[in-house]
């Protein structure tokens, strides 16, 4: 083995890529709970993948076919049914790990100075896996899906001068038909997936590179031994990857119960409205799209003007990604931010839930008032740190990391 392993090292480098990104990559000692979810993130990845291909073997990426297609895999395929719902699920289950991933950031501060570049390439991971998402709902050609789509890409003809053009670019057709759902096949299934494991290795790459947060905010790499050894860090294998087998475990379990129990999750996680083939006929009472979204869309709804919604809905996500430039405060840890911080990011957590349950509501005059209140603290969130930040009264940060 030690020959075979030799003879790769000589013409590939396997084990300085296992030194450098495992069994010699020094992480912090004191990681918690909240660090489980990059790496769940990177199991979910995997099993969309492998889940997909299969998935991909039998659908038909044709309008008279994709919604029967689904029904024959869910029907006559071997072991299809399970197929489908591990998909869809892990659809779920990638977004509450990523939502808790990036939490975790804003709480520990991991978007701070050296790693401004590793948060800019998780945004373009989230970004992707929102247009990932997007394209995917559409490919069963149901009820919500074919509705969904419709709505939310007539939202770029309120772009001025190119929206019209753009859109019709993006249906490659007058309206939602073959063309559209060809193409969105082709980017869910070849395109969004390459985009997507690059940006994940960019930013595995750029974290190794400046090395990991940690709950205390404190930069390992200052204090080192005479061998150069962080003395705050512990290699990653094995410490981490058995910690990382004992979240993957407790993960699973939940994804199990859901597959197996709960995969349309109420109508939540699949709307009963899309088990119904795509009628451009009938539009279906209540559009709303899927629960990873409605806090965007929720905004979009809150503003009256079509144009400014969309303005609104978009400006949502890209303050995302100045939150480095955005928070100009030293300290990383929210264990040592002011409280005026912690009841900001509250506030901020709050309403992107409560935005998210106003979407999945009937518009009336209450739920539009309450969409703009929450609208209204969620970009609040942005200008108090900004505002606040800079000589924000702090707690002292320890030169080590604690226990």
């Amino acid at each position: 083995m030690g020959k075979i392993i030799g003879w790769i090292d000589d013409r590939f480098p396997l084990m300085k890529m296992w030194n450098e990104h495992l069994a010699e990559y020094y992480a912090p000692k004191n990681f918690n709970f909240w660090y489980y979810f990059g790496s769940l993130a990177l199991l979910v990845l995997v099993i969309q993948i492998v889940s997909g291909i299969f998935l991909a073997m039998h659908y038909k990426p044709d309008a008279e076919l994709a919604f029967a297609s689904v029904e024959y895999i869910m029907r006559d395929v071997p072991y299809g049914w399970l197929i489908r719902y591990i998909h869809s699920t892990g659809a779920t289950a990638f977004f509450v790990v990523v939502y808790l991933h990036m939490l975790r950031g804003l709480m520990y501060g991991s978007y701070k100075k050296p790693r401004e570049l590793i948060w800019l390439f998780g945004m373009f991971i989230y970004l992707c896996l929102m247009a990932e998402a997007f394209m995917g709902y559409l490919l069963p050609w149901g009820q919500m899906s074919y509705w969904g789509a419709q709505v939310i890409i007539s939202l770029f003809g309120a772009i001025p001068v190119i929206g019209d053009d753009l859109t019709l670019w993006i249906r490659g057709d007058f309206v939602i038909s073959d063309a559209t759902l060809n193409r969105f096949y082709s980017l869910h299934i070849v395109a969004l997936p390459l985009v997507l494991i690059f940006l994940v290795i960019a930013h595995i790459l750029a974290l190794h590179e400046v090395g990991s947060n940690n709950p205390d905010g404190v930069e390992i790499k200052k204090n080192k031994d005479a061998n150069g050894i962080p003395l705050d860090g512990i290699p990653f294998h094995p410490y981490y990857t058995v910690k990382d087998i004992v979240g993957v475990a407790v993960f699973l379990f939940f994804f199990a119960t859901v597959m197996f129990y709960f995969p349309d999750g109420g109508g939540y996680l699949l709307e009963h409205a899309n088990f119904v083939a795509s009628d451009p006929l009938k539009t279906p009472e209540h559009i709303v799209p899927v629960w990873y979204f409605t806090p965007f869309y929720a905004i979009l709804r809150a503003v009256p003007d079509k144009l400014l919604g969309v303005g609104a809905m978009g400006a949502a996500i890209i303050l995302l990604f100045f939150m480095p430039w955005i928070d100009r405060c030293k300290v990383k840890s929210i264990r040592y931010r002011s409280i005026i911080y912690k009841i900001n990011l509250g506030v901020f957590i709050v309403s992107f839930v409560v935005l998210g349950w106003l979407a999945m509501q009937h518009v009336t005059t209450t739920i539009t008032l309450l969409s703009q209140l929450f609208s209204i603290l969620y970009f609040g969130f942005f200008i108090v740190l900004y505002i606040t930040s800079k000589n924000e009264q702090t707690k002292p940060v320890p030169d080590r990391v604690t226990e």
